[in-house]
């Protein structure tokens, strides 16, 4: 008895520590989504960036995501989360170091791919190893709340002091920094989290067997399409706002902090997502919630013309009560996939699609942008896209029930 007494919380410490550590990785890779929204009216004045270019280059990192991230999820389950994200964090680094020397907008799209790769490898398995060391459910789906946070967060500290740092480097030297961030992360993760021992066998299965389980499954084509309608119109919305208010005439302090409070408020929609679903709720209500709440946040910030405060409240509205769906499908993903070794499969699906929003929606958003003349058409692009989680949503909860239909009701 006394040994267990002493085990438990050595074992819950080692939890909490894995926990921090792939969350703390998390942010530091989305430094490198969240510095260019401040970086496109400097890329503007040096390399003459039209508004289209500076939209594709917001969305360039995702093209790994969008193409590669099924098979990404497929190798990290086979080769182990630690050292599938420790390669990506180091090419992650190098994508972002090559950048900082890019003499054209053609040289730093093509860096922005490179950046792209690593972010996949670095991210998309850390769900897997969430579940591999945290073990108990309702302590795991916190823990996959907190992770969904990783975004939001690295995406506002950039906001926040990415205007002062290029005010007072240049982008180039900012681009640099960040790469710097991530090889002190590998670091971290190299040092901190142990080498995982994959469960016996896990490492013989093939892997198309595995990608034909997951993907005969309902619920990674849930997940995944969930995302994909949130995740284009956040990135859109957030990654365009220091535009939209330089446009509007506001000094670089307002559109910092202005930029970052919108970003860093999506954390707490984050959070109480995986606290609710560790708490019984049904997650298609929440998610359902969720993209409504969205839809109506658009539709103020973007038709309301003339009440700025109004519309910032309602952009704080979409982006804090939107995040109840990246915190709630992380959590419903490592549940609903097919077995304990399709976890990152599945997550790669569904990163898949998320990249594949955020791939899509800010060149969409720029495109509508031109063609109505002004930013007034926004909420049209982002509506849909939440009437649509609506209907996903309530598709996934009838998944969700069935599949946690207790035993006396499911003969």
């Amino acid at each position: 008895m006394s040994v267990q007494g002493r085990e438990a919380p050595t074992i819950a410490d080692r939890s909490g520590a894995v926990a921090m550590v792939v969350l703390a990785v998390g942010v530091s890779c989305a430094l490198h989504v969240g510095k260019l929204p401040v970086a496109i009216p400097l890329l503007q004045v040096e390399l003459s960036m039209s508004l289209l270019q500076a939209g594709f280059l917001l969305s360039l990192v995702q093209l790994a995501g969008m193409s590669l991230g099924l098979l990404v999820g497929l190798l990290a389950d086979r080769m182990g989360p630690r050292r599938v994200m420790l390669t990506g964090l180091l090419v992650l680094a190098a994508g972002s170091a090559a950048g900082a020397w890019a003499p054209s907008v053609s040289a730093l799209l093509l860096t922005r791919v490179i950046e792209g790769m690593g972010f996949l490898l670095a991210v998309l398995p850390a769900p897997g190893m969430l579940r591999l060391h945290v073990k108990d459910p309702a302590t795991l789906a916190r823990a996959l709340g907190w992770w969904g946070t990783y975004m939001p967060l690295g995406t506002a500290l950039a906001l926040l002091l990415g205007v002062p740092a290029m005010s007072w480097m240049g982008w180039r030297a900012v681009w640099v920094l960040v790469a710097l961030v991530s090889v002190c992360a590998a670091g971290m993760l190299a040092w901190q989290v142990p080498r995982e021992r994959l469960g016996s066998g896990a490492g013989s299965v093939g892997l198309w067997p595995r990608l034909h389980r997951t993907l005969r499954a309902p619920g990674p084509w849930l997940v995944a399409l969930g995302f994909f309608l949130y995740s284009g119109q956040w990135l859109a919305v957030i990654g365009f706002l220091p535009t939209v208010y330089r446009d509007a005439g506001l000094g670089g302090g307002a559109i910092a902090g202005l930029s970052a409070l919108a970003a860093a408020i999506n954390m707490t929609g984050n959070v109480a997502g995986g606290r609710w679903l560790a708490r019984g709720a049904p997650p298609g209500l929440v998610l359902a919630a969720a993209y409504a709440a969205m839809a109506l946040g658009a539709l103020v910030a973007f038709g309301a013309q003339g009440h700025p405060v109004w519309q910032y409240v309602a952009i704080l509205a979409f982006s804090g009560l939107g995040g109840l769906i990246p915190g709630t499908l992380f959590g419903v993903a490592v549940v609903m996939a097919p077995g304990t070794d399709t976890v990152s499969t599945t997550v790669g699906w569904m990163q898949q699609f998320s990249a594949l929003g955020q791939f899509t929606g800010p060149p969409a958003v720029a495109w509508l942008v031109t063609q109505v003349g002004g930013w007034h058409g926004t909420w049209m692009l982002t509506g849909a896209c939440s009437l649509l989680g609506i209907a996903l949503a309530a598709q996934l909860q009838r998944v969700w029930s069935r599949r946690h239909r207790p035993a006396s009701t499911a003969g």
